[in-house]
């Protein structure tokens, strides 16, 4: 490709202005045919137009399916996304069983274990689209579909998702050591997500999501009363704990965040200058808060997805192919 360009600057405007066009329709249709097409080959939401055109339609009707008997599963989906993308890219690692000596999951890291959960979702989400379309999506897709429906059935934004990520072969636990913590300081934080070209507006956004679900009571900045297991969930926003909107940052502003990595981001000295104005702005701006949300997690989607012919589409998202299969 660097060649063609590097050749194409000697030829007249108007042939230069073809070859353009003709690279580009190449890798239109290809990414379009939903299977690989070179390594490095960068992500679409046609992927699986033609390949697998239900997949999005299949992926939210389990998840709709599920949040009927477990409201608490959007949060969780979406919290899967995030916990894969921070650990070796976007690539499904995280759904990996144990399968010693050759795969030490990334469950059993302090962040995940007894924490992650909606896997079985996940599972009824790869069952469906191995029936609807065998061999064609990858979990690590699943993960980053189930994140977008999630929030758009919970009220939030919707936005396209890109596709064609393969999925990965190995695990990297000492990575998943080192996912964003509640008790991160606020520099802590900025540094674990400039490590993925995150700014403070996408951390500030992608915080966000903390705008439903629940957690452990022994995570909380209040931690857990008098007699409470360490276990009890509380709801990270007690105003609209089943809905995707911006009263989180309402939260912040008021001292009550649940998590103290995320006051921080207001109540840290250093906030005033980084993170503090997003929070006001977003407090402030819902339609800003879903617009910043979804650009921040088309980017962190992109983070070092395996394309082409790199990786491999599994046949359970809990295992990786074996040789032959």
């Amino acid at each position: 490709m660097a060649a063609a360009a590097a050749s194409s600057r000697f030829l007249p405007l108007g042939l230069q202005l073809a070859a353009c066009s003709a690279v580009l329709l190449l890798a239109l249709a290809g990414a379009a045919h939903g299977y690989p097409h070179g390594a490095g080959s960068a992500l679409s939401s046609a992927f699986y137009d033609a390949s697998c055109p239900s997949a999005h339609d299949v992926v939210r009707r389990v998840i709709r399916d599920a949040r009927a008997s477990d409201p608490r599963i959007p949060a969780s989906l979406i919290r899967l996304h995030f916990h894969d993308c921070f650990v070796n890219g976007c690539d499904g690692s995280l759904l990996l069983d144990e399968d010693l000596p050759a795969i030490q999951t990334e469950k059993d890291v302090p962040a995940n274990i007894n924490s992650a959960r909606g896997f079985e979702v996940v599972d009824d989400i790869k069952s469906a689209l191995e029936e609807a379309c065998p061999g064609i999506v990858s979990c690590a897709d699943i993960l980053a579909l189930a994140a977008e429906i999630s929030v758009e059935l919970s009220g939030g934004p919707r936005w396209s998702v890109l596709l064609g990520r393969r999925d990965g072969t190995t695990t990297n636990v000492e990575s998943a050591n080192n996912l964003p913590s509640p008790f991160d300081p606020l520099n802590v934080l900025q540094e674990k997500f400039r490590n993925f070209n995150l700014d403070d507006t996408d951390l500030v956004a992608l915080q966000g999501a903390h705008t439903f679900g629940k957690v452990q009571c022994q995570f909380t900045q209040q931690n857990c009363a008098a007699g409470q297991p360490d276990d009890t969930l509380e709801n990270l926003d007690e105003v609209t704990p089943k809905v995707f909107d911006n009263k989180y940052y309402g939260n912040l502003l008021h001292g009550s965040a649940k998590l103290a990595s995320d006051q921080v981001m207001l109540s840290d000295p250093a906030a005033e200058a980084t993170t503090a104005p997003v929070v006001h702005r977003f407090a402030s701006n819902q339609k800003d808060f879903f617009k910043n949300f979804a650009e921040s997690m088309v980017k962190m989607g992109n983070i070092a997805p395996l394309t082409g012919n790199d990786g491999e589409i599994r046949k359970s998202c809990r295992r990786i192919n074996r040789k032959g299969n």
